[in-house]
């Protein structure tokens, strides 16, 4: 159980491999798969690399919210073939965004 679950997240990233490469977490079981954007690029650079990676893994749960120093955390969320897809950035603070 734990390899076929394995094998869907794998196969959920080798449907993208034109995406900007981020940090990707396998769960023990392959039932969760959790992507971070890396937040030591400028501001409107992570937010499109997170956006790319959203779009294309079509997750609808999404939510953003201010943390303290005006930095932003971004998550998403949403279950592909039984695996539970997360993706999370930290949108550092200094660079003024549209909203």
């Amino acid at each position: 159980m734990a390899a076929a679950g394995r094998r869907r997240a794998g196969a959920i990233l080798d449907a993208h491999p034109g995406l900007a490469a981020i940090a990707w977490t396998v769960g023990p079981a392959g039932c969760v798969l959790a992507g971070r954007v890396n937040g030591l690029a400028p501001a409107g650079q992570v937010r499109d690399v997170f956006d790319a990676w959203r779009a294309a893994l079509a997750l609808a749960e999404y939510r953003e919210h201010r943390l303290g120093g005006g930095v932003t955390g971004l998550h998403a969320a949403a279950r592909r073939d039984l695996v539970r897809v997360r993706l999370t950035a930290t949108v550092p603070a200094g660079v003024q965004e549209d909203q």
